[in-house]
Parts: C-alpha cells; structure tokens; sequence
C-alpha cells in the first residue's frame, strides 16, 4: 500500500499517532492562562467567571479532539449546508433573537445562549473554500466566477451589521478576502474593491449608529471626554502602563481589582496580564500566539489537498485577525469594537467556536496526505 493510499485508510491508531500534539498542548496552555487570568480579576474568586470558563474550556477541548479525527472530506461534504444553516439562525436571530448590551445577537436556547455570528465564521471558512477547490485557476480569473462567493460574504455580513456587531462583520469580510488573495484572485480586483469602499464611506458614516460613531471620534480624541466615551480606552493605557516591566503581581493590579477597568474578563482582558506581569507577561502571550499561527500555517503548507490548504488557511488568518485586532483595541492602536482575545477572553460561543476551529486545524494535520480532486473525489 502506498503512503497516499494508506492515508485514505487511517484508523484511530494512526489518527492519534499522527495528531499534532504540541499544538494541543499550546492550546491547553493558553486556555489555562485565560482561566487564570479571570480567576484574578474576579478577586481571586472561582466565581463569577473563572469556573464557568474552565467548564467551557474543558468541554470545548474534548470537542476539539473529536473534530481532530474526522475526515476532512466529511467537511468538504458538509460545507454548504453548514453555512445554510449558519445563515439561517442569523435570520432567526433578526426574527426573535435575544437581546443583550443593547444589540440583537443571541439565540436564548435555555441551557445555552448561541451567536450564530461566531459559528459563521468557520462556515463562511469552510463554504468559500469548498467553492475555490472546485475551481480551475483560469476560472477564477473570470469576474462572473466570483460572483457566488462575494454573495456568499456579503449575505451574513449584511445580518450580522444588522445586529449591530460591526467587528464580527469585519472580522468576516478580512478573513474571506485572505481566502479570496489566496485562491488566486488578482490584486487589482482587491484595489477596486478598496477604491469603492473609500467611495462610500462618508455615505455609510451617516448609516452608523451613535455609539459606533463615538467609538471612531474617541479613538482620534480619547482626552476630549475622559469620564464618558473616552473612559474605557484611557483607563486600558493606565493600567498597561502601570504594569512596567514585569508587573505587579498576579491578583495585585490597581485598576482591574479596584474596579476602574471596564469589561475587564472579556475585550479586555489583555489589560489585566498586561498589569499583572507587565511587558515581559504581555510579550510572552504573544509569543504562545505566535506559535499557534506558525503551526496553523505550517499546516496550510504540508496539507496536499487544495480544501484543506485553504480550510486551514483561512482559519488561521481568522485567528490572527482576532489576536491583532484585540490587542491593537487595548492599546488605542484602533478603535474599540468589541473583539474578544482568543482562548483567554470570557466567553461560550466565541470559545466553543476557537475550539471547534482548532479541532479543524487539528483534522486537516492528521488527514495532511489525504488529495481530493476538483469533483471531490479522492485521489489515490
């Protein structure tokens, strides 16, 4: 049996054999750091966050590692009907969805609060890189080819602007266009999409909502209203800047512990490593993010099927947008828009969803020698 075929025929054995483990292990690492983190902004407390995120966490890690052993031609398959039903339950959420915070985001399921907007992520993932894969690199030259993909961007961004989450519509529209750069479509078609957007955007300001607009005038003038809109981003840049080198301490930080940090367990939760142990502390993260976008290229790069590369691909570009613009948040580089830091920030369906998209990394690494033609069908 050759090494490709004897790669269409893995059992549970080989899978766990050929798992990545030290990417586990990176994951396991840096889910624990968030649940400690939010152990010491809790006021050294299990409660009220620390708990339900090591429940999460642990429930999430064995879901990962399922998801690591499936074929990814099962994904391939499921692809389009995942992103319906994705689509879906983002109109759902429009028709009754729960509110919270001041937007429609949430599907109350009683035991479970869902964010379809989360879970799209990895179905528009997964749907646009179905629909690359079944082409040929001249037909991606063909303006008409790329009207299904744009249409299946544009459909749950559309809803998700809706709600309001203009970061989570962001974070789709960046990941796709990666996929899209990658696929082979050619840069100057980016230049006038670019173009038309700078085309627009005085239009679209007026279309923004209030505080979407305050979060863009306190970006460029925190100071101007220090106690209201300016608040948050300020007192971020005090208690960064208060960690110095090496910190204060685990559970010492003034402004996370004396209250004046805002959403300090979730957009924020940066700021509290970033106090507590200082320069040293926030580069070190860095670094364990670092490596985990290495190993998901590094598996973009190995994968001999054209679906898993894009797949795994767009996956970690996604990943990387979420550390990028979290971090840049905090540190006044961008505007605030509500961006949780991945693994470490409180959550359940952001979670659940990293996790799901590692155990997606994680399967294409282990079926790396699996080819799939154009049509889908296994190549031996």
């Amino acid at each position: 049996m050759t090494r490709l075929s004897a790669a269409e025929h893995l059992g549970l054995g080989d899978k766990l054999r050929l798992l990545n483990w030290g990417l586990v292990l990176l994951i396991i690492a840096l889910g624990g750091i968030g649940v400690a983190l939010l152990y010491s902004a809790g006021g050294q407390n299990w409660r009220p966050w620390a708990l339900p995120q090591l429940t999460r966490f642990v429930a999430g890690l064995g879901l990962m590692m399922v998801l690591a052993l499936v074929d990814i031609r099962v994904w391939l398959r499921i692809a389009y009907p995942f992103y319906g039903v994705m689509l879906f339950l983002l109109v759902v959420v429009e028709i009754m969805g729960h509110v919270g915070m001041g937007a429609q985001r949430w599907i109350n399921l009683g035991f479970f609060v869902l964010q379809p907007s989360e879970l799209m992520k990895i179905a528009l993932v997964l749907a646009l890189s179905k629909y690359f894969h079944g082409l040929e690199l001249d037909e991606i030259g063909r303006p008409a080819m790329l009207v299904p993909p744009l249409l299946m961007v544009l459909a749950p961004v559309g809803l998700v602007l809706l709600q309001p989450n203009l970061g989570t519509a962001t974070l789709l529209i960046l990941a796709s266009g990666a996929i899209f750069f990658v696929s082979g479509v050619r840069w100057w078609k980016f230049v006038i999409v670019l173009v038309m957007v700078a085309a627009i955007a005085p239009l679209a300001w007026h279309h923004l909502h209030d505080y979407q607009k305050a979060r863009l005038t306190t970006f460029m003038h925190p100071s101007a209203d220090p106690l209201g809109n300016g608040y948050n981003i300020l007192q971020s840049k005090i208690a960064l800047g208060s960690g110095g080198m090496f910190g204060k301490g685990f559970g010492l930080g003034t402004q996370s512990q004396l209250q004046f940090l805002p959403e300090k367990h979730t957009d924020f939760i940066f700021v509290v490593l970033g106090e507590e142990f200082g320069l040293v502390g926030a580069l070190g993260l860095l670094a364990l993010y670092f490596l985990l976008l290495a190993y998901g290229y590094m598996i973009a790069l190995t994968s001999r099927s054209h679906f898993g590369q894009l797949v795994a691909f767009g996956l970690t570009t996604s990943f990387f947008l979420y550390v990028f613009v979290n971090v840049a948040m905090v540190t006044g580089t961008i505007p605030v828009v509500g961006i949780p830091l991945p693994l470490i920030s409180y959550g359940g369906t952001a979670m659940m969803t990293l996790l799901i998209g590692c155990g997606l990394l994680l399967g294409i690494s282990v079926h790396r020698e699996v080819r799939i033609s154009r049509t889908g069908i296994s190549e031996l």
